[in-house]
């Protein structure tokens, strides 16, 4: 898939990892050992897993940041799968270059292509319903954008960005505003044509009060079960889009997206997603 991710975004967060990386002094090791004319050829590789590939404009752009004459071809495409073994990237150019970027591309490689592996898996599971895998804003500070890119690498979908660009109503907003009927008004009458409105339920109850004052776009079911979840939904009758939070794991993920539900909050695919062993093999020449 072609990136969806700003090349701003992109720069920023590669020459923020390249800075933390190079400190003060620059590769010291690579600078007392190796030649400054030495060049090299080295290829980052998939080792023991499959996976699903998120990433590989980050790791393209360490290495040119570290030394614009090396040369990096990219061999697979955001949102491919690939074997173990499998070669996603070949690099030629100077080897102290290669060798100072080699962990700041293998660290966004490695987590990018965790997320997007890890929600591919859930997707896979519930892609007999109609549900679709969402993710939340438990991401890492400062790296959010391209993690939310993973997930939809992986088949997912994007929640908020953050607190700007959508209303979610929840339940302390709900208790300190003095109940769902004042909390749903006051959003209404405070946003813009343009904005839309979810607010969290944890009851039924709730849920009618919703209903019976209009104007939310979509409802989060809170920590439902299966058969509130399914009473719910026909509650709604397709007036809104029902999303299930709460207590959503893999094992439970099936079970939920069959009763009907539109989308499947999980932040588990952002904060607990495995980072992906690849690794670099360089060939000196």
């Amino acid at each position: 898939m072609t990136s969806q991710v700003s090349p701003f975004v992109i720069e920023q967060a590669v020459r923020a990892a390249l800075a933390e990386d190079f400190g003060r002094a620059g590769d010291i090791t690579s600078q007392a050992t190796i030649s400054v004319n030495a060049q090299a050829k080295a290829v980052i590789a998939a080792r023991k897993k499959s996976g699903v590939l998120a990433g590989i404009e980050l790791a393209v752009k360490a290495f040119e940041l570290a030394d614009p004459s090396i040369r990096v071809v990219a061999l697979a495409q955001d949102g491919e799968t690939f074997a173990p073994g499998a070669v996603l990237l070949k690099i030629a150019g100077s080897a102290r270059g290669i060798l100072a970027a080699e962990r700041v591309a293998l660290n966004f490689l490695g987590r990018l292509c965790g997320i997007s592996t890890l929600t591919a898996h859930y997707a896979k599971a519930i892609a007999h319903t109609k549900a679709k895998i969402c993710c939340t804003r438990k991401t890492t500070p400062g790296l959010r954008a391209l993690e939310k890119y993973a997930v939809r690498c992986g088949g997912g979908v994007n929640h908020r960005f953050g607190l700007d660009d959508a209303v979610l109503i929840k339940d302390n907003h709900i208790a300190i505003a003095g109940g769902v009927v004042a909390a749903l008004r006051r959003a209404k009458a405070f946003v813009g044509h343009l904005v839309k409105i979810e607010i969290e339920v944890d009851t039924l109850d709730q849920l009618r009060e919703v209903l019976e004052e209009g104007g939310a776009d979509a409802v989060l079911l809170d920590n439902m079960g299966p058969a509130e979840l399914r009473e719910a939904i026909a509650i709604v009758g397709g007036k809104m889009t029902t999303e299930a939070s709460g207590g959503i794991s893999f094992d439970n993920l099936r079970e939920v997206a069959e009763t009907g539900v539109d989308l499947i909050s999980s932040g588990a695919i952002t904060h607990s997603a495995p980072a992906l062993d690849l690794g670099l093999d360089v060939e000196i020449h």
